[in-house]
């Protein structure tokens, strides 16, 4: 009789929180898109039995080793009251972390959201460095604390900087859209909001489940897919991705829009990066892409300055300050791309050639970006110059920010935008080497939009030093419609209209595949300094 009340009680609870997560599951991407990834780390692991620790061995490195205070939380297990108190219980499942020397491991467990919502339940919770969540049934963990001070306090735990990590069902409940069950068509429910942007599945290839991943994918768009198989493990930390244990992980990014499926396997010692698979994602969900018709390649007012990189002539510079308004111009300078820059030696040039209101702006968090000051500054700006390094963090710096228009808004009222390697691709409509893996990636999903400053083009430096014409080839043949410019270092475009006059130390490439590939020895035509391209008609002005 005790047993038959505690199972109806038990599937009361579970429809209860089926019921209410219906009700609250999120239907599109998150609306903003942190470049810092999340705090602290997971571990999701996708079940099975391991042959070795190596799983169970980085999560408690991530906790503080022996440092560590660990939260073991079995309340996925149905039978967890009957078994918690067995020696097979203590062997099977505590012991293992006893082996690691932990300041504390305490097991954490009840049915009740009430009991699980007071202060002395969550105590042992606001001193964990970790947190496992053991595997079975995740809608036990969701009906048990979801919406409690105990899901509060798990965020905490990773907020301080520590590790939450769990097994097949305590890998589902890590996402916010959890498959709560289904063996072909998913059950969608509520689960923690660990890992933002996805949808996690467990045993993933062992039990076939692609099908069902997608699926989920269908109903939620804007979410990724994340897929772990048995005995492997995918490490997130910050923004980066790593698989480790025996067999891989499997990221989906479901079709939309115009894109196709795409399937990404991480097999142990693979790695990727968060925000570029929320981006992607993202991304399927808007309009078409790429567009039908790119824009014109002009600029109606103001001046553009582009630079290869790998030097800055002082031709190069006196032309920019001359179309900022010269020495008194006010002049804000974004050395955004580099992760750790030299205040000192930002915007040093500019000085040298006698700016007197020249202000550095490194800040990249979002409410940094977007403070009274930072707008202030970039809304009395004549000049805006972009730094060099990596493309991608201007991006997730400035888009989608109030500080974005206000930069448009520097040439729409007649100054002048310049910028140097990356802060010469940022300019493009279509954003070259944008992947935050490496800058070998013409095309990186997630990463393909720049600031348009220049429209229906893609621009890419250390053109020729570097030996980029087959690189800018292959991005033509992918995207015919647009204009593809190449910039040798120490080499700028000047653009005003649909002009662009070179300057500098050597050439600029141009490439047209609008009717298919040129004819001729080259697919580009090349000017020196002092030559002019008409960037509508695409071709050299005499």
């Amino acid at each position: 009789m005790l047993f038959r009340r505690f199972a109806l009680g038990l599937c009361l609870v579970l429809l209860a929180a089926q019921s209410h997560a219906a009700d609250s599951l999120p239907t599109t991407a998150q609306p903003y898109i942190d470049p810092a990834g999340i705090a602290g780390s997971l571990v999701i692991s996708g079940g099975g039995l391991p042959t070795d620790d190596s799983i169970r061995a980085k999560f408690m490195a991530l906790g503080g080793g022996k440092k560590a205070k660990l939260v073991i939380i079995p309340s996925s297990r149905s039978r967890y009251e009957a078994e918690h108190d067995t020696e097979e219980f203590d062997t099977r499942y505590l012991a293992p972390y006893r082996d690691y020397e932990p300041v504390s491991i305490t097991v954490l467990h009840t049915r009740d959201p009430e009991e699980a919502n007071s202060d002395e339940f969550v105590k042992p919770l606001r001193e964990a460095t970790a947190v496992w969540l053991m595997g079975a049934n995740q809608n036990l963990h969701a009906a048990a604390y979801l919406n409690t001070k105990v899901e509060t306090e798990i965020y905490n735990v990773l907020k301080r900087g520590g590790v939450v990590g769990g097994t097949s069902a305590g890998a589902a409940i890590q996402s916010r859209v959890m498959i709560g069950g289904g063996k072909d068509e998913p059950v969608l429910t509520t689960g923690l909001d660990l890992l933002p942007g996805a949808i996690v599945d467990q045993h993933f290839l062992a039990r076939g489940r692609q099908g069902r991943l997608l699926k989920a994918l269908e109903q939620r768009p804007g979410l990724w897919g994340l897929g772990v198989d048995e005995r492997t493990a995918l490490i997130v930390r910050g923004r980066k991705l790593e698989t480790i244990g025996e067999s891989a992980a499997t990221i989906l990014l479901p079709p939309g829009n115009g894109r196709e499926l795409r399937t990404i396997t991480l097999k142990p010692g693979d790695s990727y990066d968060l925000v570029s698979l929320q981006r992607a994602a993202k991304a399927r969900t808007v309009e078409a892409y790429p567009p039908t018709k790119w824009a014109t390649p002009e600029v109606k007012e103001g001046s553009l300055v582009i630079v290869g990189g790998g030097g800055l002539p002082v031709d190069i510079q006196k032309k920019f300050l001359e179309l900022a308004g010269g020495p008194d111009a006010p002049i804000v300078v974004l050395p955004t791309a580099i992760e750790t820059p030299d205040l000192e030696k930002e915007g040093l040039f500019l000085k040298r050639l006698g700016a007197k209101n020249v202000i550095v702006l490194p800040q990249t968090k979002r409410d940094d970006v977007e403070s009274p000051a930072v707008l202030e500054a970039l809304s009395k700006a004549k000049g805006v110059w972009f730094g060099g390094g990596r493309q991608w963090r201007f991006v997730d710096a400035y888009i989608g920010t109030k500080a974005e228009p206000l930069i448009r808004d520097v040439v729409a009222h007649g100054g002048v935008i310049g910028g140097s390697s990356a802060g010469a691709t940022i300019q493009g409509e279509y954003l070259c080497r944008g992947s935050p893996l490496g800058n070998l990636e013409m095309m990186a999903e997630g990463y393909e939009r720049g600031l348009g400053l220049l429209p229906g083009v893609a621009i890419d430096q250390h053109f020729a030093q570097r030996k980029r014409f087959a690189d800018m080839t292959q991005l033509m043949k992918f995207r015919p419609q647009l204009l593809g410019i190449g910039l040798d270092e120490a080499t700028a475009i000047v653009v005003r209209g649909s002009t662009a006059e070179v300057l500098g130390a050597s050439q600029a490439h141009f490439y047209d595949y609008r009717s298919g590939k040129p004819t001729g020895e080259k697919d580009y035509q090349s000017l020196k300094a002092g030559q002019k391209f008409d960037l509508v008609g695409r071709k050299i002005l005499e």
